[in-house]
């Protein structure tokens, strides 16, 4: 069951701090996931942007396990992405988007995937943005994740999802209105 996502998006300072150690302690046994890139500058831009926690704060409630991925400089911003091994539990379940939800007549999944991540205030990954997280290291070895779809893809009632098999990244087709118990959605994140 996917879980609900919080109408309130303002965190506690428990939940503030409990957030910013966990995720220290995830960017710190992760360095591969972000060589050259110090905590000091990632938590400065957090507590900058409040906003920014609590998007995180659903990522890690969902089962997303967010890390850092990236620094771009010219825009100085970090990348998260989640970096759970498998897509994250609490987004599985779920089809595309609304108008895939409201076009199913029976066994309607609680939400899409496309407004759980507007809820969360994060972005499904695209095609290429799915492909360089799996040179990080190898994801959703035993699940899918829906994708960014083309809208003329879209149009015509088809999304697309990833997954890595047999050493490779494969790019899938399925009806938009298509869930299942192991595909979910990886979420991105800029700081």
């Amino acid at each position: 069951m996917p879980y609900e996502i919080s109408d309130k998006k303002e965190l506690s300072p428990e939940q503030r701090e409990e957030l910013l150690t966990g995720l220290e302690a995830r960017f710190e046994k992760n360095m591969h996931r972000h060589e050259g890139v110090e905590w000091s500058g990632v938590q400065k831009k957090l507590e900058a942007n409040p906003d920014k926690l609590w998007s995180l704060h659903e990522m890690e409630r969902t089962e997303g396990e967010p890390d850092v991925i990236g620094y771009d400089e010219q825009k100085d911003v970090y990348l998260f992405c989640d970096c759970s091994k498998e897509s994250p539990k609490g987004r599985r379940s779920v089809c595309y988007d609304r108008e895939a939800l409201e076009s199913r007549k029976k066994h309607k999944p609680e939400n899409s995937a496309i407004d759980m991540a507007v809820s969360m205030g994060i972005e499904l990954l695209t095609e290429e943005q799915y492909r360089s997280l799996q040179e990080i290291e190898s994801f959703d070895k035993k699940t899918s994740s829906w994708i960014q779809t083309p809208a003329d893809i879209r149009e015509l009632g088809g999304a697309l999802f990833c997954d890595y098999r047999f050493g490779h990244v494969f790019v899938y087709h399925n009806g938009a209105d298509s869930y299942y118990a192991a595909r979910g959605f990886r979420g991105r994140l800029t700081v």
